[in-house]
Order: C-alpha cells, then structure tokens, then sequence
C-alpha cells in the first residue's frame, strides 16, 4: 500500500531492540501504523509483523554506517539484580550506543523508568549511569521514563480467582501511580521519532489519570470478578525482616544474597510511588505527571478476566 506523501517524508528506517518483550511488540506495531521501516535484531528466532527480523548479538550487531536513521532500545534486565543489572541496563546498552555512533545513526530513544528519580538500588544507578553517557553522546536522544505498567499490577489475579484476599502494604494507599499499557507506551515511544519537542528531553510519563494506589487496584479487581472486596494488611516491616534474615544468610549463599537483593526491589516498589518526584516539595506529584493515552487499568483487568487479554506478565509481577 503506497503511504500518504506526509507520511512518506517522515517515514525512518528504525533499529528496534528488545521487539520480543509486550513492550517492544506494542512499540513495533505503533511504529509500522506510522509508517516506519523497522529492523529488530532478536537473540532466538520469532516473528514480529510487518518487521525485518534478523538473528544476532546485539552487543555485537556490525552495524554499517548510513542504514539505520534510529535506534530504539526497548531492552531491560529481567530481575533487577546487581550483576543483571549493570551487565544489560549499563554494559549492553554502552555497547549498543558505540556501535550507534560508529555507524552514524543520527537518533537514540531509550525506555527507562520512572522509578529511577530516586536511585537506592542498583538497576536505577545502572539505567542512570547510561542515561548521563546517552545525553553527552551527541546525539538526538530521548529518555522515556513510564509509570506502572498494566501487567506490573496483575500479580494478584491468581489469588483473587482463588478467593484468597488482596494483599496490601500498610493500609493500601502508600503508594500511587498512573499505569499505562503496553500499547499505549508504544505509541508513545513512537512519537518521539518525530515530534522535536520529545528530542533531547528525558520524558516520564504514565496513562489516563487519575493516579490509583493499590487499594483502588484492588477495588478494581474485586468489581471486575464481581466479588466483595476482601483485604489483608502487610506490616512493611516484615519485608524489611525478610531483607535482614536473607542479608545475614547472603553471607554463605550468593542464592540468599540475591534473593535479598530482589526483596529490596519489592520494597521499594512497596513503599514508593510510581508518580514525578518533586525535589523542592519532597513529594510525589500527580498532577505533575504526564498522562498519554486511553487504556484503563479497570478494563484492563476486565478483559483478562474474560480471557479476551493473556495474563503475560513476565517478571513484571508486582504488588
């Protein structure tokens, strides 16, 4: 099918990485809907629509100069744990952007996290420290930094379906934040190839408002299994006695070590907004966070219940 003109002149040939993951599939599609030539170097053979696929190590691509005008790195460690972390959220991604610069390609937009505001743990000082190589590489760059995601939300489906009750921490509103799906991220992450007020910022951003904590997540769940609501109360605390126990037994098992390391990661997420920080305030700002989008968590929810929508979560299952 011949494109508009319009269309035409603004097509680009990207280099999409990551294009197996929910996110990088939702990114191929908005980015083949706009037009685009997308290239995706995959480490196991798979089928992307309407992409170019090839078989290869992306920390090794051979990149030649003048056929790609962008890169997209959709790429994330899988558990967050220090090793994991610095190797693909900083050494790959070091990679990946020399060979970028080696082989003139013009544009790098990168998928981060919004999380990463307040850096205690290692994957956010891993992403970070890319970041500050990414913004003085000199190239056009983009840091797209989300909010929750759909499926980071859906780790209690499984219990709830059991009648078992929805677990909080402290009383369910700790925390807050504006998810956004995957499609609605990928038509994001689209638009900063050719909206220049996306370029050279570092752009967070979550779904349609308003901000919802766990509790109305759980509200959300309980109405879509047409359930009545049933609650049990977390002492963050016990997180932390699980982190000391498992620190302690991390001295003789790099097994326990690790395990400490991802329970951190689940306290956090326990005890910190997915929402903009406000420095100045020393708050989480709703209203400050941008909102993209028209997918719902609620009808998220709803349609995987049904069984219209998999439940592919990954290693995104968070509380």
């Amino acid at each position: 099918m011949l494109l508009p003109p319009k269309l035409r002149l603004m097509s680009k040939h990207i280099l999409l990485l990551g294009a197996t993951g929910t996110i990088g599939r939702a990114t191929a599609v908005a980015l083949i809907e706009d037009g685009h030539e997308v290239t995706c170097i995959v480490r196991n053979e798979a089928q992307i629509d309407g992409c170019d696929v090839k078989i290869g190590d992306v920390a090794d691509m051979g990149l030649d100069a003048g056929i790609f005008d962008t890169v997209i790195s959709c790429i994330a460690s899988r558990t967050g744990a220090p090793k994991d972390a610095w190797a693909v959220e900083h050494d790959l991604h070091c990679a990946i952007l020399e060979q970028a610069i080696e082989a003139k390609i013009g544009q790098f937009i990168l998928l981060s996290a919004i999380c990463v505001q307040k850096p205690i743990l290692d994957f956010q000082k891993a992403k970070l420290a890319f970041e500050a190589k990414l913004r003085s590489s000199g190239l056009s760059w983009s840091i797209v930094r989300p909010t929750a995601y759909f499926k980071s939300l859906s780790g209690q489906i499984g219990r709830l379906k059991e009648g078992k009750p929805f677990l909080l921490f402290g009383d369910g509103k700790l925390t807050a934040c504006k998810p956004i799906s995957d499609g609605d991220l990928g038509r994001f992450i689209t638009r900063c190839v050719s909206e220049p007020t996306k370029h050279n910022r570092i752009l967070p951003i979550g779904g349609p408002g308003p901000a919802v904590t766990p509790k109305d997540q759980g509200m959300a769940l309980f109405e879509a299994l047409g359930a009545m609501p049933k609650f049990r109360q977390v002492p963050v605390a016990v997180i932390s006695t699980i982190i000391a126990v498992l620190g302690q037994l991390g001295k003789i098992s790099p097994r326990l070590a690790e395990k400490a390391e991802l329970a951190k990661i689940g306290r956090y997420y326990a005890t910190e907004s997915m929402l903009v920080w406000d420095e100045k305030a020393g708050r989480y700002d709703a209203e400050a966070t941008p909102e993209f989008g028209t997918d719902r968590l609620d009808t998220y929810y709803e349609k995987v219940l049904k069984g219209d929508l998999k439940d592919d979560r990954g290693d995104h299952a968070v509380f």
